[in-house]
């Protein structure tokens, strides 16, 4: 399994009139998380797309809210790759306060598409297996 913790504040944009995290922007935090997560490894999303040829659109996201974020707090993200990927990649994300409570916890998993064409069906690239497989 491979880790990764990254801190992030809550800006005033990103709340709703009630000065809570909005909740459609939980999805950009796991992204933030997802992306700094694989950069962390040396992965950087360019570096799929140009060298590798392989997109990774998102065809899953599952969220459950169970504290709201507000405005100006550090939120701390966590994501977790739990299996190692083939067909598509999981990411398991969780977001705690600065308290250390749960906050929020998703899941989004992207799929392994050709860069040209779209095709969902090329499986993980092997440069990526490479640099992940230490890690399980």
């Amino acid at each position: 399994m491979y880790e990764h913790r990254i801190t992030k504040r809550v800006r005033y944009g990103e709340t709703d009139r009630m000065g809570y995290l909005y909740y459609g922007r939980y999805a950009e935090y796991y992204e933030i998380g997802r992306v700094e997560a694989l950069r962390n490894l040396g992965i950087a999303y360019r570096w799929v797309e140009d060298e590798l040829g392989v997109i990774l659109p998102v065809v899953s996201l599952q969220a459950r809210y169970l504290r709201p974020a507000r405005y100006d707090d550090e939120v701390e993200i966590v994501t977790q790759l739990r299996r190692l990927p083939e067909r598509q990649m999981t990411f398991h994300h969780e977001l705690y306060g600065s308290d250390g409570q749960l906050l929020n916890g998703g899941r989004v998993t992207l799929a392994f598409a050709a860069r040209t064409g779209g095709s969902a069906s090329v499986g993980c690239p092997p440069e990526l297996l490479t640099v992940l497989r230490p890690h399980f």
